[in-house]
């Protein structure tokens, strides 16, 4: 096990070794993230280990520390030849197979097969969790006798940018480090990694010149040049593992703020041994599920349905901050990362928006865990605007307003590059919803609401819309407007305000109330011409007024979306209400060049697009991700959007179970639900119904799939505020 492999070519002695730097190479090529379909992910249940792990096309993708939302790594995996005729990138030359071995613990075992039947590596996923450690344990296998030489190949992408780190050889493993200004200070973030078996050969150097390890192994079939570091640049690393036959290792890959803390961690989560950890690891998820509801009967008689609903719970778990408790990132994902730079920190999805943070919250109440929920009320509160103006990028937040996200630090310290432009009122609202729902009632927290509410009031109804593209009146903002204006006035009268209430609930009743001649047409394409619109930027939905996208112009009555339902979700409008079922159907058949806005599967699955006309998803020539190529670009299938239309249902006293298998079937290997998921069977960049290259798990479904499913059971939708369903009777 620990003896070098027979018939490798390759030793230190034959190779170049140099103490110094890589050769004048410097400084590496462009770097990118890597695809947003994660099909693992981990992080401990506990808050002593700050580290986050994913998992992607069956290797290690980012890895983010000290916070949720810095990215430390591009991706790391194996290199395999047999030292004369081939070098294979595990990534592109295996089969991928995912399984957990616990379904209450997300722990992930990755099996990659070769395709020509060679060998076979087997990796399990836990992190440490009292140190900032990610540790592996993997099993390499020649399948057909051959002898194989295996290096360890990570790209470091160091504190959220590639194009400053280091590298350097410590004498015991592999070392990096970079600095990035975040969120208003200088951050160091080092990397250790190490090898149980120890490496016998090694290397750093820059990203596709020829001191990288790959470029070297591809030309010669071994490492001809070893050098112990590297200057700043975006770098490479590896090392060789010595295998023989059979031969199971474990892999460290610790985090510090330098070379030497680092280095500790991966030590001592190596002497503490794999088996211990791992049994640490499943016992801090397994505490963590247990402490909540169990899965639902909607679910329970499921096995995939089931797995998807307790991942769904530990995803959102481990979507919060360790340190900042609360900031529950969107996704650990950056939607279509491999065609996005990676030389710099990215946002991605690992930021907080205010209206995710309520969907998740929302999920999580549903299961059980008010604590979390709670926390998560707290930090949307704490990233109120207080004082007014505050600049943003492009954008001046009045007091009252939320960010349009933030990091998981919040707004303290953030860049206006960090939080985004276009306020969007439906997020406001929201924080009202949720300080209701999680029992913020108090004093404190109302003197913020009042703010929030009064905001709201002065500023409403248009506003920047959910899908944050258009602004306008569009039902699903006025739904929220409405209901976060009623919860308001409930707040007020617990805190003996019953003017403010009284003003706040007569708004809402009038923006209630001529909703319709805002965003309800009678004019439009679809249909029997009658329906809600998805946004009208003026007062006439009649009118000849329109919205654009990359494509072209339409008219603004001809471009409808499922947001509508929220009237009926948040207690606006009666889940009978005539006017939300005469707005279904049409809405169901409105079509763009890509395919209807309801696609049902084979297997009899529904699913939902945006709206006609998106564009935020792959090229179907391409198969590329947003934002490449331009007008060829379509929105795919957001099965998010399944789980509204399951709700809506449910509110009806119809079944939702269509839309609850819908959401399940869309899960990938993982059981994480995406984003999108392909949409046609006559472009074959992903199978239909498949996840695509955007966002997996996305937090926001993972809550929605919680809700519906203890929704069914409750035979209810629990989210609905009851003091807003019981003043208009929704």
């Amino acid at each position: 096990m620990a003896g070098r492999a027979a018939g490798s070519t390759a030793t230190l002695a034959e190779a170049r070794q140099v103490a110094g730097g890589a050769p004048g190479d410097c400084c590496g090529g462009p770097s990118s993230w890597t695809t947003g379909d994660k099909s693992a992910l981990g992080t401990a249940a506990g808050t002593a280990s700050p580290l986050w792990f994913t998992v992607a096309r069956g290797v290690t993708s980012e890895v983010f520390y000290p916070r949720a939302d810095v990215a430390n790594m591009q991706d790391m995996q194996y290199v395999v030849t047999d030292g004369k005729s081939f070098v294979d990138l595990e990534r592109d030359a295996t089969d991928h197979v995912v399984s957990m071995p616990d379904e209450k613990a997300l722990e992930y075992t990755v099996t990659n097969t070769a395709k020509n039947g060679r060998y076979r590596i087997t990796t399990t996923y836990v992190t440490d969790s009292g140190r900032p450690t990610l540790l592996t344990r993997t099993r390499f296998q020649s399948l057909d006798g051959g002898q194989y030489q295996v290096y360890l190949l990570a790209n470091p992408s160091m504190a959220g940018g590639a194009a400053n780190d280091t590298a350097a050889w410590d004498g015991t493993g592999l070392t990096a480090s970079g600095t990035e200004e975040l969120f208003g200070a200088k951050t160091t973030v080092a990397s250790a990694l190490r090898a149980s078996t120890g490496f016998v050969a090694h290397d750093n150097g820059y990203s596709g010149a020829a001191s990288d390890c790959l470029v070297d192994l591809r030309a010669h079939q071994r490492l001809a040049n070893q050098f112990d570091s590297t200057n700043y640049g975006n770098i490479v690393q590896c090392g060789q593992i010595p295998v023989g036959q059979d031969t199971t290792f474990s892999v460290a890959l610790g985090y510090g703020s330098d070379a030497r803390g680092a280095a500790a961690s991966a030590d001592g989560s190596l002497a503490s041994g794999f088996d211990n950890l791992e049994q640490a690891y499943r016992r801090g998820w397994e505490e963590y599920v247990g402490s909540l509801k169990a899965a639902p009967g909607s679910v329970a008689g499921d096995e995939r349905q089931r797995r998807a609903y307790y991942v769904a719970l530990m995803a959102l778990h481990a979507a919060e901050d360790k340190t900042h408790r609360g900031a529950s990132v969107a996704g650990l994902a950056t939607p279509w990362g491999d065609v996005v730079n990676g030389d710099a920190l990215n946002d991605g999805y690992h930021r907080v928006w205010g209206r995710d943070l309520y969907q998740q919250a929302t999920g999580l109440l549903a299961a059980g865990d008010a604590a979390q929920a709670k926390r998560m009320a707290q930090f949307l509160w704490s990233s109120q605007w207080i004082s007014a103006p505050v600049q943003g990028d492009g954008t001046t937040y009045p007091a009252g307003a939320f960010p349009r996200y933030s990091p998981v630090s919040g707004v303290q310290g953030a860049t206006p590059q960090q939080l985004g432009c276009c306020e969007q009122l439906d997020q406001d609202s929201d924080a009202i919803l949720l300080a209701w729902m999680t029992g913020l009632t108090d004093a404190t927290t109302y003197a913020r609401v009042k703010v929030t509410a009064e905001h709201i009031r002065t500023s409403g109804p248009a506003t920047t819309e959910r899908w944050e593209e258009q602004y306008g009146r569009s039902p699903s903002s006025i739904a929220a407007e409405v209901a976060g204006l009623v919860t308001a006035g409930a707040i007020a009268r617990a805190n003996g305000d019953t003017a403010a209430a009284q003003q706040w609930e007569s708004t809402a009743d009038s923006w209630r109330a001529q909703l319709d001649s805002w965003t309800r047409t009678t004019s439009g394409y679809w249909g029997g011409h009658t329906y809600y619109e998805r946004i009208d930027k003026g007062t006439d939905p009649n009118d000849t007024g329109q919205i654009c996208f990359d494509e072209g112009c339409f008219y603004e009555h001809d471009v409808v979306d499922f947001g509508f339902l929220d009237l009926v979700r948040l207690g606006v409008r009666a889940p009978a209400d005539p006017e939300i079922a005469e707005s279904v159907t049409p809405t169901a058949a409105a079509r763009d060049g890509n395919a209807p806005t309801q696609v049902t599967t084979p297997n009899g699955d529904i699913y939902f697009h945006r709206y006609p006309h998106d564009n935020y998803g792959e090229s179907t020539t391409a198969c590329t991700g947003w934002p490449a190529n331009g007008p060829q670009r379509f929105g795919r299938l957001w099965p998010v959007l399944s789980g509204e239309r399951g709700e809506y249902e449910l509110a009806n006293g119809r079944s939702a179970a269509v839309y609850l298998k819908s959401m399940a079937d869309a899960a990938n290997d993982g059981y994480f639900i995406p984003e999108q998921v392909w949409d046609r069977a006559d472009a074959a960049c992903f199978g239909l119904g498949r996840p695509t290259g955007s966002a997996a798990p996305l937090m926001w479904a993972e809550g929605q799939y919680l809700r519906l499913a203890q929704n069914m059971d409750a035979g209810k939708n629990l989210e609905t505020p009851s003091v807003v369903q019981q003043r208009y009777g929704g």
